[in-house]
């Protein structure tokens, strides 16, 4: 079958792939998505995407189509423990998650690729990507016919069992699964009176969450069958029995449209990047889905990786930035790899005496707002701050360095001629963001970037009045984050 080339090739078209493959296409690049499915899924893994993925669709102009389709929750959760994340501490316009099931959010995502231009090839089976002295080449099955396909780049996207990461030899090291949970998306005859439902006894754990659908999610952590391999099909019966053991009653579930196992597996890939190999999503991080992270992580990812592989492909920088990529984001799955195992403990071990002790003390605990805030951080991916200037100072100019790496809110700016702007609207097609402030006696400030990359930066005057005391510029990167801040010497 004939397909045509690309600058880069992304294996996987769920969330993450789909973001990746947008950001790329933005920035002008040639982008093919190969699918093993035929179809989208059905089936919600995710229903969860946090603020600053929000906030992240936001900076491309498209959140709203998310905004839409979901429905704001103020409160998250650690571990399920009974004092809830308080999310109305973040500095941001999105302080809550937003509650969207996975399916929609991968038929937006599509619709926004389709729009950009992307090539998303559905039923194409990736069977071997090899490296070449030019590129690499991606071969495989689409409908039954064999392809062959040359890129510059390629991309896993493909979830925990990721061909391209085993054929890049990337070591996928950590815990293998020792704890199954299952969960199920049904009809209850009788629900339960609030919305939301959590508790945690000597018999397990459950929670009860409406679907948008009118069915329920019901997962449950019994005590009884944490042993299950994680390949065992989950039965209704099965559900049923455990909700029960746990919450007294099953709530008269039935009529299943998804029922599943999953495990405490938890494993980190040893780089994010192995020459013409990247890695994004599960194919980098798998884990405990606590907390909603998964593919938050994984679309954030994406938008680090996405304006660096598309500098490098076009010739704007040099190959070495794209090691920023597992710099920066192998410390994020690092965290995530930490906070997931500690839920774990606090999840999936603590059903006897001592453990539920733990938990309420934890809980108490959470009560703290320095503690609750700091977790709430984390966990939504506002904490998230990089530790150096990818781009080089000019001469002359003195480093701010509280300012480096700092993740942006939407701020609203006053333009030099007076008129107002949110800071976002310039961020929309994936550009460097450079702020200056006008009428400094000092003159206006480049950072130090190759030329062509300097071309595609978008100088915005800002009436110094109207910005942060001291600062002279803000160089601001493609995702959001200040690269760097001076000030005259």
């Amino acid at each position: 079958m004939k397909l045509d080339n690309a600058d880069v090739i992304v294996v996987g078209a769920g969330p993450v792939g789909l973001t990746l493959a947008c950001e790329l296409r933005l920035a002008g690049l040639h982008v093919t998505v190969l699918e093993r499915r035929a179809e989208p899924i059905a089936q919600s893994r995710a229903l969860t995407m946090h603020g600053r993925t929000v906030e992240m669709l936001a900076q491309r102009g498209v959140a709203d189509h998310f905004l839409e389709r979901g429905k704001k929750i103020p409160m998250g959760h650690f571990a399920g423990l009974d004092t809830r994340l308080d999310f109305s501490v973040l500095d941001t316009t999105f302080p809550y998650t937003l509650f969207i099931p996975q399916s929609v959010t991968e038929q937006l995502l599509e619709a926004w690729a389709n729009e950009l231009g992307v090539a998303v090839r559905r039923n194409a089976t990736v069977e071997g990507v090899v490296e070449t002295s030019t590129g690499v080449f991606v071969k495989g099955r689409q409908s039954g016919s064999p392809f062959g396909l040359s890129c510059s780049y390629v991309i896993g996207a493909d979830g925990a069992r990721s061909l391209v990461r085993q054929n890049a030899g990337i070591a996928f090291d950590g815990l293998p699964a020792t704890k199954t949970a299952m969960l199920g998306d049904v009809c209850l005859s009788t629900p339960p009176a609030t919305p939301i439902l959590s508790m945690t006894n000597a018999a397990g754990g459950l929670m009860v969450v409406p679907l948008s659908t009118g069915m329920h999610r019901v997962i449950v952590v019994d005590a009884e069958r944490m042993g299950v391999p994680a390949a065992t099909p989950v039965t209704l019966d099965e559900l049923s029995s455990s909700a029960r053991r746990v919450a007294g009653q099953d709530f008269g579930l039935h009529t299943p449209q998804w029922l599943s196992r999953f495990s405490n597996e938890t494993r980190l890939a040893a780089a994010y990047r192995k020459d013409r190999f990247l890695l994004v999503g599960d194919a980098a991080h798998i884990h405990l889905p606590a907390g909603g992270q998964g593919m938050n992580v994984g679309m954030q990812d994406a938008m680090n990786l996405g304006w660096k592989l598309a500098g490098v492909v076009r010739g704007y920088a040099p190959d070495s930035l794209l090691d920023s990529y597992h710099h920066e984001r192998h410390a994020v799955g690092a965290e995530l790899y930490n906070n997931t195992l500690a839920q774990s403990a606090l999840m999936m071990n603590s059903f006897d005496a001592p453990g539920l002790k733990l938990r309420e003390m934890f809980s108490d605990l959470m009560k703290i707002p320095a503690l609750n805030a700091a977790l709430a951080h984390d966990l939504s991916g506002y904490g998230i701050r990089y530790d150096a200037p990818l781009a080089e100072v000019s001469q002359g100019w003195l480093v701010l360095p509280d300012w480096t790496g700092r993740r942006l809110s939407d701020w609203q700016l006053q333009l030099s001629n007076g008129s107002l702007a949110s800071l976002f609207s310039f961020l929309r097609t994936g550009r460097w963001v450079l702020l200056q402030m006008t009428n400094c006696e000092d003159g206006n400030y480049m950072p130090q970037l190759d030329a062509r990359w300097i071309g595609t930066v978008k100088a915005v005057p800002v009436n110094r009045h109207a910005t942060p005391v001291g600062v002279h510029a803000l160089l601001i990167r493609p995702d959001g984050y200040v690269d760097h801040a001076v000030a005259h010497k």
